[in-house]
């Protein structure tokens, strides 16, 4: 069997030690760093299966440091490690292009879960093509007619869903589940500005279907 490959960026030595082991003992085959810059070393020469990134590090904050693997193409699931639990510094993760994350202090089973669900979710994507529509998820783009856009990951996961479906009106409810994790506090207005983002970024290619809104309900693509 396999052992998918983990990167962790971890500044508290001792637990980065405890990480490290017990995610090893876990079935991953997990190294780790202190300092961001070694971590974009590493994930830029050799891009791990998954990574656990430290929002708060001495030379870097987290975030950036996932923003800028996001912009050289590492699109392997992102799990922060916060010791901050406020809505404006989980969604600020997430805008910055990660997959989910974990308060301090945690149970390392939780860390397990969220990772193997993390790993779950992205061996499941695949390409999807509505009309001259093309999403890629090992880029999180989306093209139409040689032209592409960046997509982030919750705005891909947003209209992979609505492209899996086309035609079809899908729940607010539903798009909230689909794009965010379990137990993160989502307003309706966070999902309207994310459908936004996406609706201009779809303006910027030629001959794409358009996201229409079912007042009250939901949003179909097509």
């Amino acid at each position: 069997m396999i052992q998918p490959s983990l990167l962790i960026v971890e500044d508290d030595g001792p637990l980065r030690d405890v990480l490290t082991r017990s995610l090893r003992a876990e079935g991953f085959a997990a190294s780790a760093v202190s300092r961001g810059a070694e971590l974009l070393q590493r994930a830029l020469a050799e891009p791990p299966d998954a990574l656990v990134i430290d929002i708060g590090l001495p030379d870097a904050d987290g975030r950036d440091l996932c923003q800028a693997l996001r912009a050289q193409g590492v699109s392997a699931p992102v799990l922060f490690l916060t010791a901050r639990d406020a809505l404006t510094d989980r969604l600020s993760g997430f805008s910055a292009g990660g997959d989910d994350y974990v308060t301090k202090p945690f149970d390392i089973e939780e860390v397990v879960a969220r990772l193997n669900a993390l790993l779950k979710r992205a061996a499941r994507q695949s390409t999807t093509r509505i009309g001259g529509l093309v999403l890629d998820p090992s880029l999180h783009s989306v093209a139409s007619g040689g032209r592409s856009q960046p997509l982030t990951p919750t705005e891909y996961r947003l209209l992979a869903a609505l492209a899996g479906r086309p035609g079809k009106v899908l729940a607010r409810r539903e798009l909230i589940r689909t794009a965010w994790p379990h137990g993160a506090i989502v307003q309706d207005n966070t999902l309207d500005v994310y459908i936004a983002r996406i609706r201009h970024k779809l303006s910027e290619l030629p001959d794409v279907p358009q996201i229409a809104t079912l007042h009250g309900v939901g949003y179909r693509l097509g």
